[in-house]
């Protein structure tokens, strides 16, 4: 008598999900589970609000969803999300939107986060960078990384970059904030206020518009017409987000990183021409967004095994899928000049990171700065007494 085994491996999967996320790795490092999930086909799982998922591991299937237009992000607007939180909201900015839609607002921004744009702010990173280490030295030898350094980098280079006043204090507090917020109900009392919060950065643009990020997009609104005020509002708090939450915590995570192997900062310090790779490896190897946003199958598509039915949604684990062996030699070591195939630290397809220049550019800025003015640099307690948010 035939058996399909195929037809058991779906079902099977369908009837059995996994509680999601899988929870805490070890200090920053994924969960160990990753690695079985990765040998097997795509899993189905249970997140504490919204409907099923399916959950891609591995690098091969990752890019798949990111960059297969079958997979939509706007198809999540309106349903019942897998998601970590039961609150839940309709979203109009860049993460919510398929082309042609996220096509207009992306180009509202490309010019300002190019390569040649950004490359402008290079003096003024290693400048800043500088100047918040001669504090350091100035306070030492104990230090608060990520409150002396990590944090207010790159909310210079971003301020910079916004043609907003570093000492803008309402809009440093919300910043800060929403970095420190300690529990779920903190972070959701942080958000509620947010549209306050743009409304007030945006009319500071208003009354002195210049060459800079937000005088576009402002003008983007009240001239040409071509984005909404919900979009704008939207749209800036992107970029709040991206590039103050994600870069502060991916140089705090990559200091981590080379704090507890004393020979790679000895190494980077010895030959600096060096940083610019070692950059990339961080990117790779830092565990700092365990799923991205559900994408919903418009179609059905057969993935990592399974067939993803039209109208389901599909988590991707940019973490899982940077370690795996099938694409990185020793995936789960930190290697300095590791080559070849490139990571997914900044996603992939038309949702690639918009800031991905900056945050090359802030990166670099504050490995080469610290291995420069800090030789001696080392943790201030023992690894085990770290706290992680």
């Amino acid at each position: 008598m035939a058996h399909d085994t195929r037809s058991d491996t779906l079902a099977g999967a369908r009837n059995r999900p996994l509680a999601f996320p899988l929870g805490p790795g070890c200090g920053l490092e994924p969960h160990p589970a990753y690695a079985r999930l990765r040998e097997q086909p795509l899993a189905r799982v249970r997140l504490p609000h919204g409907q099923d998922a399916w959950l891609a591991t591995r690098y091969a299937d990752v890019r798949t969803v990111l960059s297969d237009s079958r997979f939509s992000l706007a198809q999540a607007v309106g349903r019942d999300r897998p998601r970590t939180e039961a609150a839940d909201w309709d979203q109009v900015g860049l993460m919510s939107l398929d082309p042609p839609g996220h096509t207009r607002l992306r180009s509202l921004m490309t010019k300002e986060f190019s390569a040649r744009r950004v490359g402008r702010l290079a003096a003024r990173a290693r400048r800043a960078a500088d100047e918040l280490l001669d504090g350091v030295v100035a306070a030492g030898p104990r230090a608060d990384l990520v409150g002396q350094f990590a944090v207010p980098l790159p909310l210079i280079l971003n301020c910079e970059l916004f043609g907003v006043p570093p000492g803008h204090s309402r809009f440093r507090d919300w910043v800060e904030h929403t970095l420190f917020a300690s529990t779920v109900e903190e972070l959701t009392a942080q958000t509620e206020n947010w549209a306050e919060r743009v409304t007030e950065l945006l009319d500071l643009r208003r009354t002195d518009l210049g060459d800079d990020l937000l005088s576009s997009l402002v003008l983007a609104h009240d001239r040409d017409g071509t984005i909404s005020e919900e979009e704008l509002v939207a749209l800036v708090v992107d970029l709040v987000a991206a590039g103050f939450v994600t870069v502060t915590g991916q140089i705090a995570a990559s200091f981590y990183h080379l704090l507890i192997r004393p020979e790679a900062l000895v190494r980077l310090a010895e030959r600096p021409e060096l940083v610019p790779m070692a950059v990339e490896e961080l990117l790779r190897y830092v565990d700092l967004l365990d799923f991205t946003a559900p994408r919903y199958a418009t179609e059905d598509v057969e993935l990592g095994g399974v067939l993803v039915q039209a109208g389901e949604p599909v988590l991707t684990s940019l973490a899982a899928a940077n370690r795996d062996a099938a694409v990185f030699t020793h995936a789960d070591e930190l290697v300095l000049d590791r080559a070849g195939a490139p990571h997914l630290g900044f996603g992939h397809g038309v949702h690639f990171c918009l800031g991905a220049h900056l945050a090359r550019l802030e990166l670099r800025a504050a490995l080469e700065a610290a291995l420069r003015r800090l030789p001696g640099l080392r943790l201030a307690v023992p690894e085990e007494d770290l706290r992680w948010r």
